[in-house]
């Protein structure tokens, strides 16, 4: 008797986790990449990490229609941002349901596959095998 139930048991397990290991991205969640952004840790294909603890340029994200740009912002104590002349354009291309940062400047062009992504956090992996890991920028807002 037990081993009819396991027979059943063991395939409904693996099948729940296989489903609960999956952390695909939908089409639907890239909206989640627009807004302030900071580098939380670099972690190099060696395996080495480089935690960031304080920030001094935040990156600003701006996606619509699978096309927008990256900008390097340096938040102040006033709650405002001093912006930067650096600009990165890309588009979002999905192959073989894995989305990809394309960027293109006038010097260089480059890749990124988006490997994560929520609310408060996101990681890419270049080509390279570097990732970086990024958590949304809360600003420091000190009372007057």
């Amino acid at each position: 008797m037990m081993l009819k139930k396991m027979r059943f048991l063991i395939p409904f397990l693996v099948f729940v986790l296989i489903l609960g290991c999956s952390e695909g991205i939908n089409k639907e969640e890239l909206n989640q990449l627009n807004g302030y952004w900071e580098i939380e840790k670099v972690t190099l294909p060696d395996g080495s990490v480089k935690e960031y603890s304080a920030n001094t340029n935040v990156d600003f994200i701006y996606l619509e229609d699978l096309k927008g740009y990256r900008k390097k912002m340096s938040p102040n104590l006033q709650g405002s941002y001093k912006t930067t002349n650096d600009l990165e354009d890309f588009t979002i291309l999905e192959k073989n349901g894995e989305f990809w940062m394309h960027y293109e400047t006038e010097l260089t062009q480059w890749s990124e596959k988006l490997m994560t992504l929520q609310k408060t956090s996101f990681s890419v992996v270049n080509e390279d095998g570097i990732t970086y890991n990024y958590t949304r920028f809360e600003p420091i807002s000190i009372p007057k």
